[in-house]
């Protein structure tokens, strides 16, 4: 008995039961990891949109009603500043906390005796943090329009901006998790780092109004980029400026997949 089937559609000869194709079981792989990233935050989705839009929206307000300068660039700066707030305290503090946490308790080690892909189990991570960070984003942006009065531009550019712009914030908060050698230091870098990048970068302040020494260091950080990323897609639409912060932030996002990929480890010590 034959083992092969003629395909009327493509006119070949194949063999019954063949096994699909590398890059299907890939895909399949990484939907597999996805849906087991998102029944973790299925249901505490309501806490977790509170918790990342309680700061910035009290932040929001609070510039709102005391700051002293009320210009359109400034009220831009302040919506767009908290929006990336917003993405820092999910995509940089929680993500980063939520993995260490995980990994010292062995979660992981049953992904490692699997035949899993360390990259796909990453960008299931990636794709984890970017449904957390998408909501308290999209509620800051909405609310900020409606308390100062403005209407943004929009434009199709908005959607590959808001999403690597959260996907390079997400790699911070994944290398944090996966690379600190315990949970508590873990917390503590996450912590001290999104206070250093929303209050010492150019997010919600000019660059100009930094010292010398920060207006150098804060384009080290992604967050820097984001930030005028946002002010320039909301007020001008899609800009060479706004492209290039795009190839900078990818080129973060690859280097965060590739030192993870190469540096991650299933388990901690101790």
């Amino acid at each position: 008995m034959s083992n092969k089937e003629y395909s009327f559609a493509t006119g070949n000869t194949k063999a019954v039961g063949a096994s699909p194709a590398p890059w299907l079981l890939k895909l399949r792989e990484i939907w597999i990891l996805f849906r087991i990233q998102f029944a973790e935050v299925r249901d505490e989705w309501v806490w977790i949109v509170l918790m990342a839009s309680m700061f910035p929206f009290t932040t929001l307000l609070f510039l709102k009603y005391f700051s002293p300068v009320q210009t359109p660039e400034v009220m831009v700066r302040i919506i767009t500043g908290n929006m990336v707030f917003a993405l820092t305290i999910m995509g940089v503090n929680v993500l980063g906390q939520v993995i260490a946490e995980q990994k010292k308790q062995g979660h992981f080690l049953y992904y490692a005796a699997l035949p899993v892909s360390k990259l796909n189990f990453v960008f299931a991570l990636f794709v984890r943090g970017l449904l957390t960070c998408i909501p308290s984003v999209v509620i800051l942006a909405v609310l900020g329009q409606w308390i100062y009065g403005l209407t943004f531009v929009y434009s199709i550019g908005m959607i590959p901006v808001f999403l690597i712009s959260l996907l390079a914030c997400v790699g911070m908060g994944t290398m944090i998790g996966f690379l600190s050698p315990s949970p508590q230091l873990a917390s503590l870098l996450a912590q001290s780092l999104m206070m250093v990048i929303n209050f010492l970068t150019p997010v919600l302040v000019t660059v100009e109004m930094l010292p010398a020494v920060l207006q150098k260091t804060a384009y080290l950080f992604p967050t820097t980029y984001v930030a005028e990323a946002f002010r320039i897609i909301v007020t001008d639409g899609w800009t060479m400026d706004v492209a290039r912060n795009m190839l900078i932030l990818t080129g973060f996002i690859g280097i965060c997949l590739y030192l993870l990929a190469r540096k991650m480890d299933w388990r901690i010590d101790g």
